[in-house]
């Protein structure tokens, strides 16, 4: 499947739908497909992003429409990041906001000695999101001064 042909494909199933959900799926591929066919690639690299496009398997008519191509959103998405280097727009941003979310309980702990428990946890998880936060926008910003950001 031609980068042109998947983004037809889904051009096609945006009008169809009325769920938003889908249709917030759906645009994500657009965006991505349209980024993809903006950049300069050689032949090789378009046949190897047409290759994965196939191996999704994109043409089937999956019961449920939203989960079977958030997947496959999701596995492009890998499949560009270890390929090309190429990440949506606030990858970092997510992720370190979740690292903080996850590490902001061991920093509310130290600071539960201090305050009380509920509030050291509370505090400690806050921090954990500003410095995620932090670190994600400022790694976002190097990929995009790279040129990685779809």
């Amino acid at each position: 499947m031609t980068l042109q042909e998947a983004y037809n494909f889904f051009e096609s199933l945006k009008i169809e739908t009325t769920k938003k959900s889908e249709i917030r799926i759906y645009e994500k591929f657009l965006h991505i497909l349209s980024e993809l066919k903006n950049r300069d690639f050689t032949t090789d690299e378009i046949q190897s992003i047409e290759t994965e496009l196939d191996s999704l398997n994109l043409k089937s008519n999956p019961e449920n429409r939203k989960k079977y191509f958030g997947k496959a959103l999701h596995k492009l998405n890998e499949y560009l990041k270890s390929t090309f280097s190429l990440i949506p727009g606030g990858y970092y941003i997510t992720y370190g906001i979740a690292i903080g979310v996850a590490f902001g309980p061991v920093l509310g702990v130290l600071f539960g000695q201090f305050f009380e428990k509920s509030l050291g946890i509370s505090v400690g998880i806050s921090i954990g999101i500003v410095v995620g936060l932090l670190a994600g926008q400022y790694l976002d910003s190097q990929a995009k001064a790279a040129g990685n950001v779809l």
